[in-house]
């Protein structure tokens, strides 16, 4: 798309630089009855051709810009996964009130690229993380490969998640009586290292 708007910006410059008398020898072969242009006509028509030149350039220029935007440079994803693990790192989430850890994967996972996006600064896109999670996982300690769209780098983020009783929580009873639902709460040890996992 760059290109073709630095192109297309070329032939309009190429169009206004076009001597008025040539124009002229050219529209009276084609036309032989037709009424001589006086040259303001063709003033104004440089002046048009040279503006939407100028336009294709800011255009292309601009395009240029949100396409760098919309890509991770390796050294914000570095900077990024660096600041999510320790970011991550001593937190403490509730986990499921059946004890049901099918779904550890993909919970660790989203948790990691919502924290490495968040963490990614002024200059990095919102989006195009991924955290791939590695064959071997379990729910008490996972490694995810993370990588983003543009960057040639991945990084490798382990999760460590440990049951923590005395961050349990227990809803109050109905009428007075004790509860009967006990919410587990699991504190997480986050690290990462340059590499795939």
């Amino acid at each position: 798309m760059v290109v073709l708007l630095l192109v297309l910006a070329a032939g309009l410059v190429a169009m206004g630089c076009v001597k008025a008398d040539r124009v002229r020898r050219w529209r009276e072969s084609f036309n032989p009855s037709a009424p001589e242009l006086p040259d303001s006509a063709f003033v104004v028509a440089r002046v048009a051709l040279f503006a939407m030149a100028g336009i294709g350039v800011f255009s292309a220029l601009q395009f240029m810009a949100v396409v760098a935007d919309a890509e991770w440079s390796d050294d914000e994803l570095a900077s990024a996964v660096s600041q999510a693990a320790k970011e991550l790192n001593g937190t403490s989430r509730f986990g499921d009130i059946y004890g049901d850890d099918s779904g550890f994967d993909e919970e660790f996972a989203t948790m990691i690229e919502d924290e490495v996006v968040e963490n990614g600064g002024g200059g990095a896109p919102q989006s195009g993380v991924n955290a791939g999670a590695a064959a071997s996982n379990q729910p008490s300690g996972a490694d995810y490969t993370v990588t983003a769209a543009g960057a040639d780098a991945s990084f490798c983020v382990h999760v460590v998640r440990t049951r923590s009783k005395e961050g349990d929580y227990e809803p109050p009873g109905i009428a007075g009586n004790p509860s009967t639902v006990t919410v587990p709460n699991y504190d997480f040890a986050v690290t990462s290292r340059t590499g795939a996992c």
